[in-house]
């Protein structure tokens, strides 16, 4: 991919689902390298779009490019997604269901597995199968599955659901460090004031239609779930 071109190109992009209209022709380009927040009321289209980008829903009119392509397959393996459900197996552990996952990615590499379950803050030596986990170390194994195979573009949508404010806050200083680490990623959510301090620029939609974008978060965007304070990325890199 050539790093001058958008890493994500959507033209008048539309998605029905019988006579409603999820998005109504959404046309923008999005930069890489950069963490982008999409806001917007329920039933906006947030989702709808992730999806689209993720593979998982064809649009019914319009055209994307993703990674320099407009072959979606051809570029899956290098995109990463999290959705509403978790996508994992209770009955293994965080190890077993990384091994699995990985290998559906032609990675059959113990130490990548390690790495992506250490990286969200876990022990890859965990034996307690994912079904007994608390509902924050599941979102973290869930990006962690997301993560395993070293994607350059991460869509993630509403990763901070039903999980306490530490997991969150943790959760968000780990994209922004994977962000200045050169990936792109896409986070979908409701809390844009956890995002807040670490967003280069966010999108809003409003009834399929793509109403705004800015640097940042603006304060007349911003949730009242506010009660979360992370350094600013001029502060440096975030530590754990």
């Amino acid at each position: 991919m050539n790093h001058s071109e958008p890493i994500v190109a959507l033209s008048s992009v539309v998605r029905h689902f019988g006579r409603f209209a999820a998005l109504r022709g959404i046309t923008a380009d999005f930069a890489p390298g950069k963490l982008y927040v999409i806001l917007g009321e329920n039933g906006a289209g947030k989702s709808t779009l992730l999806r689209i980008m993720a593979r998982l829903l064809r649009p019914t009119r319009g055209q994307l490019r993703i990674l320099g392509s407009s072959d979606l397959r051809e570029v899956a393996p290098r995109m990463g997604y999290m959705g509403h459900a978790p996508l994992l197996y209770d009955e293994l552990s965080a190890m077993e269901n990384l091994r699995y996952f990985a290998g559906l990615y032609g990675l059959h590499d113990d130490a990548a597995c390690a790495r992506a379950i250490e990286t969200v803050g876990l022990d890859p030596k965990l034996a307690r199968r994912v079904g007994q986990y608390s509902q924050g170390m599941r979102q973290r194994t869930s990006l962690a599955r997301a993560i395993v195979h070293d994607p350059e573009l991460l869509l993630l949508d509403e990763p901070f659901s039903n999980v306490d404010v530490n997991s969150a806050r943790e959760m968000t200083h780990l994209l922004a460090k994977m962000r200045d680490a050169g990936k792109t990623i896409f986070v979908v959510t409701h809390q844009a004031a956890l995002m807040e301090p670490v967003t280069d620029e966010c999108a809003v939609i409003n009834r399929g239609v793509l109403e705004t974008r800015e640097q940042g978060i603006p304060a007349h965007l911003l949730s009242p779930w506010a009660a979360v304070e992370l350094p600013r990325r001029e502060e440096g890199a975030w530590q754990r």
